[in-house]
């Protein structure tokens, strides 16, 4: 993947913890905290705000740099001019942090409330936001998931901005491994998954079909050209002697690289998939943080869960199968086995299945359900 994204909703697991859960089964989520600490991630501005390998810190130097000039956008610029009117206040912060050490936005008293910028962010959370984006602070830690902000020149000693690659470079090398990231991907796609700029990205796919490291591909049932890194050859092959099989059944987080572009789940997937948390709720159709179902390689549906940490209880409040599709008695042993799974991952053993769809699923769901749970504890 190259990166987790990062977001604060927890009514379940936090989105990076969930993504890798996704991956490698039952972990300690401590192990990504402790990574970020001992400074073998750093978060920064990809396809949102992600964690990154510290190796790549060159790939994005030059986004923190260019920032004012790449981010064009109404609400950028506004940002921007209100940093430069603000002055006073960002050498109080760059001089609070470098006389006192890494300190969090709480650690600011707010001079005055104010709304209209961001979240309504106090001023100095606002002048730290900004600081981070434009590359003089950066975040070494979190502290019960609250950035910690230190200086660059502290948190990288040795960094000099002369090992930057220049935006061209750094795009050619970010376009390969999204294109080795996604599989057959359209440039749209390739282009989503660092949230590069379309004419960047173009020359790049140009200059990597020249040099022999994207192939030209079609996705049957699209006209828009596809690309295809050839180090997914020996998997294609087996693709097309029926020899590649799907073996893994997992809860998604919906800020997963599998899901997070809409147009490419729907086209590539069949599914239609849409984060219903920043959906007014008279208008939410499967719920406020909906998990999408993998198995076996199909997207077969969405849950909305909620993990009650306190009472140890994994709570389904609605499931939705996609339209028509019918589970075999197999299937629904692999998805009731998915589900203990994470729940037991959350410590939270105890599922309650409050509604499906449809709403027979719900009695063979809980049977179900009861089967994995003892061969777990078994």
């Amino acid at each position: 993947m190259g990166l987790l994204q990062i977001d604060t909703i927890h009514i379940v697991a936090r989105s990076p913890y969930l993504v890798l859960f996704s991956r490698l089964g039952n972990y300690e989520p401590r192990w990504l905290d402790q990574t970020h600490s001992e400074g073998r991630l750093f978060e920064f501005f990809s396809h949102a705000m992600c964690w990154l390998p510290i190796e790549d810190f060159p790939l994005w130097r030059w986004r923190a740099l260019r920032l004012p000039d790449e981010n064009a956008t109404l609400n950028w610029k506004r940002n921007f001019i209100w940093l430069a009117k603000n002055q006073s206040l960002v050498e109080h912060i760059i001089q609070r942090i470098r006389d006192e050490g890494p300190l969090r936005s709480a650690d600011f008293e707010p001079e005055q409330r104010k709304s209209g910028t961001w979240w309504a962010w106090k001023d100095e959370k606002l002048a730290l936001e900004l600081l981070m984006y434009t590359g003089r602070l950066m975040i070494p830690r979190r502290e019960r998931f609250q950035r910690v902000y230190d200086l660059s020149e502290r948190v990288l000693p040795d960094w000099d901005d002369s090992q930057a690659l220049d935006p061209e470079e750094a795009s050619l090398e970010l376009t390969r491994r999204a294109a080795l990231a996604l599989g057959p991907a359209t440039e749209p796609w390739i282009r989503d998954y660092h949230r590069q700029r379309q004419d960047r990205t173009r020359r790049a796919l140009d200059r990597l079909l020249a040099d022999g490291l994207l192939l030209e591909a079609r996705i049957e049932g699209l006209r828009e050209r596809a690309y295809l890194s050839p180090e997914m050859l020996p998997l294609l092959k087996k693709a097309e002697a029926g020899k590649l099989e799907a073996t893994h059944s997992t809860l998604l987080s919906p800020f997963d690289p599998l899901v997070w572009h809409r147009l490419r789940a729907s086209q590539l997937f069949g599914f239609d998939y849409l984060i219903e948390c920043y959906t007014p709720e008279h208008k939410r159709v499967y719920g406020y943080f909906t998990l999408p179902i993998l198995l076996r390689g199909r997207l077969i549906g969405r849950v909305d869960a909620k993990a009650h940490r306190g009472e140890g209880v994994f709570e389904l409040r609605a499931l939705h199968l996609e339209p028509g599709l019918r589970l075999s008695a197999a299937e629904l042993e692999e998805l009731a086995r998915t589900v203990q799974r994470c729940a037991d991952w959350h410590r939270c053993p105890q599922v309650r299945v409050l509604k499906t769809e449809p709403p027979a699923l719900a009695a063979r769901l809980r049977s179900a359900l009861k089967s994995a749970a003892a061969a777990a504890e078994s």
